[in-house]
């Protein structure tokens, strides 16, 4: 299996690590708000040092999408391509809301039948989310959300469904339905959790278009249906 450089700064959570086989070995990470401008590439240069220095090869770089913030994904993206370029390696992007699910799969308590719904908080009731099996194929494309007592009722009336993010804390009270289930936690983001999600990418040949690649901004958010990912 290759070595991949995965990087995720879509929240406020900057983070990059190194991986193969299955496995992490090599982790930079920071909690500070707008840490991107300023530890994004050291974290990066840090990673690609020690890959180098131990006659690891890296094969692909990863980035963590969107949706999220303009600022933190734009110099996200900026940084992967650079390297990509660089280093004349594929680019692999991964939907943030998959990245957050991937913790989420390991529970033992969740039914094999439930659906996952990873929420970005956005303005008010506003939440920007997607519903995926257990394989992570997405059941609902990510959308903006405005949420309500109804809200992904389609879903909730035929199986649990279990909502976590940023964005589900505020969404407790909106959403009552008796299949609903909300999981409490820091459930951010973060690299180590691109690892399966990237590999299987890689192995599938999925890589992006370098040139005219852009991240899944929120600001001008289009709903599309993602692609398979496990």
């Amino acid at each position: 299996m290759a070595v991949i450089l995965n990087i995720e700064a879509s929240t406020d959570i900057c983070s990059v690590t190194l991986s193969e086989y299955g496995e992490v070995f090599f982790e930079k990470r920071s909690t500070s708000e707008r840490s991107q401008s300023t530890l994004l590439a050291p974290f990066v240069e840090e990673a690609i040092e020690f890959a180098d220095s131990r006659g690891r090869k890296i094969e692909a770089v990863a980035l963590s999408c969107g949706p999220g913030s303009y600022t933190s994904l734009r110099i996200a993206s900026s940084t992967a391509k650079g390297v990509c370029y660089g280093r004349s390696l594929p680019l692999i992007a991964l939907p943030t809301t998959a990245v957050m699910s991937v913790p989420i799969l390991f529970r033992d308590e969740i039914p094999d039948e439930a659906l996952f719904c990873p929420m970005i908080d956005a303005r008010r009731n506003e939440v920007y989310a997607t519903v995926y099996d257990r394989a992570l194929n997405p059941i609902m494309p990510t959308a903006a959300v405005v949420v309500d007592g109804e809200s992904f009722k389609e879903y909730l009336d035929k199986q649990p469904v279990y909502f976590f993010g940023n964005g589900a804390e505020k969404c407790k009270s909106l959403i009552s339905h008796p299949n609903a289930r909300f999981i409490d936690g820091d459930n951010r983001p973060l690299a180590k959790w691109m690892m399966p999600l990237a590999e299987r990418a890689f192995l599938d040949g999925r890589f992006e278009d370098i040139a005219y690649f852009e991240p899944f901004y929120l600001k001008d958010f289009v709903a599309s249906q993602p692609k398979k990912l496990l």
